[in-house]
């Protein structure tokens, strides 16, 4: 069994961050990592700065890919400081990242949408480094007549095309 997470290549990275420091933004990306050993989510890291205003959306090309086996999948979540603090929520509520994603084109390239959903008047601030989502590796299980065969290539939407 193998369950690993690796970064994406540096050009696959450029292809969504668009700056002049691509390529030392990507040399500083950090594996996703637990905190404690007794967390249970591996935080994922913000690849740079940004700040949110409320209502505010961004997509984060985290650099990061997860190589696991077949009945694994990684869930995503905010971290719960900034959830509860914020209201900073994912835009599809909860990411999910399938085993067959590695494979994708786009090297299983993982991106987190977040919105500050606050109806104060609070801005997120994530530096460089800080953890700013969590991942949590869940197995699964198949019915008995399951029959997909269809295979992957691409994130969001794919498997409907």
């Amino acid at each position: 069994m193998s369950t690993l997470f690796h970064k994406v290549s540096l050009n696959q990275f450029a292809l969504a961050y668009k700056d002049n420091n691509v390529e030392n933004i990507y040399n500083d990306i950090k594996l996703p990592q637990r905190a404690t050993k007794g967390s249970a989510g591996y935080d994922f890291f913000a690849p740079f700065d940004f700040t949110l205003k409320p209502n505010e959306t961004i997509t984060i090309p985290t650099g990061i890919r997860c190589e696991m086996d077949e009945n694994r999948v990684l869930m995503i979540f905010p971290r719960s400081g900034l959830g509860f603090k914020y209201r900073m929520q994912l835009n599809n509520t909860v990411g999910i990242i399938d085993s067959d994603y590695f494979y994708s084109d786009n090297e299983g390239h993982i991106f987190i949408k977040i919105t500050n959903n606050t109806n104060e008047d609070k801005v997120i601030e994530v530096k460089k480094g800080q953890g700013f989502a969590q991942g949590l590796f869940m197995q699964y299980f198949l019915t008995d007549d399951d029959d997909a065969s269809a295979i992957r290539n691409g994130g969001f939407g794919s498997t409907t095309k």
